[in-house]
């Protein structure tokens, strides 16, 4: 709808960002990326500011954590809706 009145563009759905990278043990175990998975990212055609949107229902513990992450490792703050 957004989209359509031109008041966003470029809306992409379930983009992901790495928070913390994998990293392999020198005993060869892997410890897996840690990834925040955005449910929207678009452009606000009125600022040409980038938005990253989450849509939860509950903000669970695990969420919280990641959406610091996310401020901290790429200067993003998480609109949530």
């Amino acid at each position: 709808m957004w989209q359509r009145a031109g008041a966003i563009s470029n809306l992409r759905e379930q983009v992901p960002y790495e928070l913390i990278p994998a990293h392999r043990f020198e005993d060869g175990t892997l410890e897996r990326a840690c990834k925040y998975i955005a449910d929207f990212v678009y452009t606000d055609n009125e600022t040409g500011e980038t938005i990253v949107e989450d849509t939860k229902g509950v903000r669970t513990k695990e969420y919280i954590i990641k959406r610091k992450l996310m401020l901290f490792r790429h200067g993003i703050r998480i609109k949530e809706v």
